[in-house]
């Protein structure tokens, strides 16, 4: 018997592959890399101001690996100076509503969050 969800899906299913593309899709910085791209194609440095607590070698690898998995296209301009513009490609396109209602669930229930772990702190405290 396997374990499926109301849509369906085969939890037994769930590969090393399936945890390597999440866990690089979902790390602490591609989400706010693809959240900015969502928005409009940017420049590196467009990037680093729109998310100013990323390091410049951080953010370097975020959007290779983003590049890597085909969820962020690298384009290179014929301008003067040459410049670099990261967008959203179609196939990352299709994480929007995902990354939109994640940050709506994270949003709606980060107070019961901190309610949960000040519980769980003060349970955990040497003092209780």
């Amino acid at each position: 018997m396997t374990e499926t969800t109301h849509a369906g899906f085969d939890h037994s299913q769930i590969t090393a592959e399936h945890r390597e593309l999440l866990d690089q899709v979902l790390d602490k910085w591609s989400l706010q890399v693809l959240d900015a791209l969502c928005e409009r194609p940017s420049r590196f440095n467009e990037l680093r101001r729109a998310i100013p607590v990323v390091t410049q070698k951080s953010l370097t690898a975020t959007l290779r690996r983003l590049e890597r998995n085909g969820m962020v296209e690298r384009v290179v301009t014929s301008t003067r100076p040459v410049a670099v513009e990261y967008r959203i490609s179609p196939l990352g396109k299709t994480l929007q509503e995902l990354i939109d209602a994640l940050l709506h669930w994270s949003t709606a229930n980060l107070p019961d969050v901190r309610k949960a772990r000040a519980r769980f702190d003060d349970d955990a405290s040497p003092d209780s």
